[in-house]
């Protein structure tokens, strides 16, 4: 049997930017990327804390050390800059190796502190 499984989240994050033009997606620092194992193109469900939406999308690239969540396209119209969102991902695997799996999770503020030294 196999089952859906939490793989990657970053909690409780800053929205920096929204942009209506853009032709959808969510742009997030490649650092966060990187730290909570999350891939360009990867789909991710976001939950905006400070407003109730919720959505998904994809992930494209920022500009590493940038710090930037920006949603893009139609998910602009969910939230607004300085919006406190939660971006998931989930992973598919086999019951008993769910057991045993531990997601990626990246408190932002945790970060930016280890980073920053």
């Amino acid at each position: 049997m196999n089952i859906q499984v939490l793989k990657s989240k970053i909690h409780r994050v800053s929205v920096t930017g929204a942009d209506l033009n853009y032709i959808g997606s969510i742009t997030i620092d490649e650092i966060l990327m990187n730290a909570s194992n999350l891939i360009e193109g990867e789909k991710v469900q976001i939950v905006n804390v400070t407003n109730g939406e919720r959505l998904e999308t994809y992930v494209i690239a920022g500009e590493k050390g940038k710090g930037e969540i920006i949603l893009n396209g139609a998910a602009a119209r969910k939230v607004a800059k300085g919006d406190i969102v939660i971006i998931f991902s989930y992973a598919v695997m086999d019951f008993e190796e769910a057991k045993n799996f531990n997601p990626s999770v990246v408190f932002p503020d945790e970060l930016t502190n280890q980073l920053l030294g």
